[in-house]
């Protein structure tokens, strides 16, 4: 009998990536003519739970800040999402996008609630795309990204180096970046990862580099 969790979606492209990015564009451009999309769009307890705004799990995927934000955001998209989705193939990708960001979204709503901060708002599709940056890391483990286009850094490293980061940061300084939606992106696309594909990150990358 098949496992319907590793069951393959057929393969298709419809450039998902470059469809994406279009619409955070857009909302983005509507953000800016009027600001206050951006508290109905975001993720909040006060907005999901306290008025029935259950569409921001999804729609704080596709708001950000600020012009920086949106632009990192979209180039890692851009760059690392295109390799995944025609690796997967359009659906698949969309599946791992969007599981990794609503859940993340929901396990960050679960978070806010549980310490009070119910007037925090969580915006951006970092924490999705992070998911993408370690399947990338996972499907190719023996590339190499260049950091500022001058430092050579394998992507398992990488993907080590940001957790790292991403961990300090959440506990030993204080900002308005939403550092755990980043590990949720993490965790969530290491349970897809293993769970889905019947991938272990540790093992396809010591394989990877044993010789």
């Amino acid at each position: 009998m098949k496992n319907p969790l590793r069951t393959p979606l057929k393969y298709k492209y419809f450039y998902a990536v470059p469809a994406i990015i279009l619409l955070n564009v857009l909302v983005y451009i509507a953000t800016k003519f009027y600001p206050q999309l951006s508290s109905y769009l975001g993720l909040s307890v006060a907005g999901t739970v306290g008025h029935g705004f259950w569409f921001e799990p999804v729609t704080y995927m596709f708001t950000h800040g600020s012009l920086t934000h949106i632009l990192l955001n979209m180039l890692g998209l851009l760059f690392f999402g295109t390799a995944v989705e025609r690796t997967l193939g359009s659906p698949e990708f969309c599946l791992l996008y969007f599981f990794c960001g609503i859940v993340g979204g929901l396990l960050s709503l679960l978070l806010y609630w549980v310490t009070g901060s119910y007037y925090s708002i969580l915006i951006g599709a970092s924490g999705a795309i992070y998911s993408v940056l370690l399947v990338y890391a996972v499907l190719f483990p023996r590339s190499i990204i260049s950091i500022w286009g001058i430092i050579p850094v394998p992507a398992p490293l990488l993907i080590i180096i940001y957790t790292v980061i991403e961990i300090g940061s959440q506990f030993f300084t204080v900002s308005n970046v939403a550092h755990y939606a980043h590990l949720f992106g993490f965790a969530l696309a290491w349970l897809y990862l293993l769970v889905r594909m019947g991938l272990n990150p540790i093992t396809v990358w010591r394989n990877a580099w044993r010789k």
